[in-house]
């Protein structure tokens, strides 16, 4: 559906996020970036996943400067408290059971950075995600299948995970990784992409 009018490259990864962007019929390549994810002390949320999809799209950005590079980032916090991927399955069953039954914030912030065309733009969506509760049999039991070990939050509403989420309010395809709609909007508005 969409072209890019560049070299489009994807600082991720995310199977998740390749499967958007393959969807949009786009294509790219995709160089992960390694940097430093520890959260500083007293950072939101917001501004701890606006500053890795920056760092991120900025450092690949510097090996590819006549690509467009996107990256992202997803958080999950509840309280103020942010939770990244788990540890270990101990680490993921605690996760689980602080979220269930209650409603947490899934911020995913994605930066666009195309050094020739002095573009370094970065922007987050947030989506309000309600937990039904269920016994810790069956937290185990999701943790054991191994899906939440690489996910923020331990869990994965768009696999086996969706069983936990009772509701949702926001953009869907940003609890999963990447806020397609606000994405392909500002890919837009630079002229990266175009129809057909």
């Amino acid at each position: 559906m969409f072209t890019a009018c560049c070299p489009l490259v994807l600082a991720s990864a995310s199977p998740r996020r390749r499967e958007y962007l393959a969807r949009l019929g786009l294509e790219f390549s995709v160089v992960p970036a390694a940097i430093d994810e520890s959260c500083h002390p007293h950072e939101s949320a917001r501004d701890y996943a606006l500053r890795l999809a920056a760092t991120k799209a900025r450092v690949v950005a510097a090996t590819c400067p006549a690509a467009c590079v996107l990256a992202a980032d997803t958080v999950v916090a509840l309280d103020g408290h942010i939770f990244g991927k788990p540890v270990n399955h101990a680490d993921a069953l605690a996760m689980l059971k602080a979220l269930q039954g209650r409603t947490h914030e899934v911020t995913t912030a994605f930066a666009i950075v195309a050094r020739d065309r002095n573009i370094d733009e970065r922007d987050a969506a947030t989506t309000l995600v309600s937990f039904g509760a269920f016994a810790e049999a069956i937290l185990q039991a999701y943790v054991a299948s191994g899906e939440p070990m690489d996910k923020a939050g331990a869990y994965g509403i768009q696999g086996i995970g969706g069983f936990l989420v009772d509701a949702v309010s926001g953009s869907c395809s940003n609890v999963v990784g990447l806020p397609v709609h606000a994405v392909v909007r500002a890919l837009l508005d630079h002229a990266i992409l175009r129809v057909g």
